[in-house]
């Protein structure tokens, strides 16, 4: 490749290939440490695997079966370090495990919960305890026969949002991120990389000229390295579907339920945004031969049976209301069953005679997310002439100037500020943007305030923040990975908001929209 002037040219320390957790992980901790970083991703920001997790930062209980305490720490650490790093958008959450007599004994569930306890050096969240079913609010839902279990600590997480909040922590050091943007080619040129990328939108090519490249594009990790930059990956990648349904409010009370299946699988019961409650996840093979991933009639059949086995009330495939599929991308270690390969992940340097290095990420989780991102960098430092060390322990996201596990106070300090906006609508703006929903609602003094309504308390001061500020760009963008108000527009009102993207994208804006507050003519 000859440097064109006809196409843009950046130069960069490192140009990364994913806009997952992983991407925009390692993106902030090498801005943060002061290289030059240019991340790609083709899509939208957690468009795939990362926003269609359990929703769950966790050590992992089930992953002490397969003897993997090694994991299971470091992810216990990581929960206490990601709890203060973010606390607006991870939260404690305690977990019922009721207890099966035909299942795991007790003594091993018992066993397990006290290295859990143990193992991670356990400081903010409050330890396991036996509990009576028969006695306690956490029975009240079960079957009767259901008559003891247990109780842990774990934490829930807004998934795509950890995503975005990396990428605007690395942005803010510096990092260019390239949404809707996919690689080309790629392809070494003496000590350097040189690619092309392609912006979707606007069909733009630039040439980037970069000292490393990092290949953390997910299910794509060994296609990537084969097909773009013409490398034969030493490690496999083994893709597992998880899938996963949402369902109206199936009991009263903040406790999530983690139940144990005849197979042996995990299927968690977690409240979720309020007045829904999810149900997941599911762990088959997935080979991608039938097109996007999604919750196939098994699956869905599947995890209705795993709460009916120890709820009172049913649950049937009709009541669910939403449903999401994502493909892990583990790395291959020839278990025999998907739900037992490991979660570990697995960095492939190739850099082999001084070449220009391509490091590749297979595996991970996202509660181990930053130190993914510290030992790639650290992996690195020969190439970027740069120390390693672990600046992001005690780096707060964007955002997380809160009090620690007390959104209350922060929620009642907005209402007073903002007393129009009600409690509903403070209580999720804090939970979604923390300290920088002021920075959002800017100088607003009323609802009128905030532009046009699009229905379930989302306005166009919100939507134009997150297209300038947060990458988004379609209605799917905001309503199921920015926020989580795709669960309560109506259809009619989802096509609303996406005919106000659209005359955003045209140069237009609020002034342009109908005063009766309809589609524009054409914008279907």
């Amino acid at each position: 490749m000859s440097e064109n002037s006809a196409i843009h040219q950046d130069r960069c320390d490192l140009l990364i290939i994913g806009g997952g957790i992983n991407g925009v992980g390692i993106a902030r901790d090498a801005a943060g440490r002061g290289h030059s970083v240019v991340l790609v991703e083709q899509d939208d920001l957690a468009g795939f695997t990362s926003s269609a997790s359990t929703k769950l930062i966790h050590g992992g209980l089930r992953y002490l079966e397969y003897y993997e305490f090694s994991l299971v720490r470091e992810s216990l650490r990581e929960r206490e370090v990601l709890l203060k790093a973010a606390p607006h958008i991870i939260q404690p959450l305690r977990f019922v495990i009721p207890h099966a007599h035909s299942l795991r004994p007790k003594w091993l569930v018992r066993l397990g919960l006290f290295l859990y306890d143990h193992l991670g050096g356990r400081k903010l969240l409050p330890p396991s305890k036996s509990i009576d079913l028969t006695s306690s609010v956490a029975g009240v839902p079960l079957r009767d026969e259901l008559r003891s279990g247990f109780e842990y600590s774990d934490c829930r997480v807004d998934d795509s949002r950890l995503v975005v909040l990396n990428a605007l922590a690395a942005a803010r050091s510096g990092a260019s991120i390239r949404t809707r943007t996919r690689l080309v080619s790629a392809r070494r040129s003496g000590d350097r990389w040189e690619a092309i990328t392609e912006n979707a939108v606007t069909g733009a090519r630039s040439a980037i000229y970069a000292k490393v490249l990092v290949n953390a594009s997910g299910a794509s990790v060994d296609k990537l390295l084969e097909q773009a930059c013409g490398i034969t990956p030493r490690s496999g990648v083994r893709l597992v579907k998880g899938s996963h349904i949402v369902v109206p409010r199936h009991y009263d009370g903040a406790q999530a339920y983690m139940l144990q299946n005849p197979d042996r699988r995990i299927v968690f019961v977690i409240p979720y945004e309020d007045d829904f409650t999810m149900i997941g996840t599911t762990e088959t093979d997935w080979t991608g031969d039938a097109g996007p991933p999604s919750a196939s009639p098994e699956e869905v059949r599947y995890l209705c049976d795993s709460v009916n086995r120890y709820f009172k009330s049913r649950i049937e495939p009709r009541d669910v209301v939403w449903s999401f599929s994502g493909v892990r991308p583990l790395y291959d270690d020839q278990a025999a069953e998907a739900t037992a390969v490991t979660r570990d992940y697995v960095l492939e340097l190739d850099a082999e005679g001084g070449a220009a290095p391509v490091l590749s990420v297979f595996g991970g989780k996202i509660t181990t997310y930053r130190r993914l991102a510290q030992d790639a960098l650290d992996k690195l430092a020969p190439h970027l002439e740069t120390a390693t060390g672990d600046w992001t322990e005690h780096a707060r996201l964007p955002g997380s100037d809160l009090p620690a596990l007390d959104h209350g106070s922060a929620i009642e300090r907005l209402m007073e500020e903002r007393p129009f906006l009600g409690r509903p609508l403070a209580a999720r703006l804090i939970r979604t943007y923390g300290s920088l929903a002021r920075t959002m609602l800017g100088d607003a003094d009323s609802l009128a305030g905030l532009g046009i309504s699009f229905g379930a308390g989302l306005y166009q001061r919100e939507v134009d923040y997150l297209v300038e500020n947060e990458w988004a760009m379609t209605a799917r963008d905001i309503l199921f990975r920015r926020t989580k108000l795709g669960l309560r527009l109506t259809e009619a009102e989802a096509a609303s908001l996406e005919a106000y993207l659209s005359l955003r994208r045209d140069g237009l804006g609020a002034a342009d929209w109908p005063s009766d507050g309809s589609l524009r003519a054409g914008i279907q």
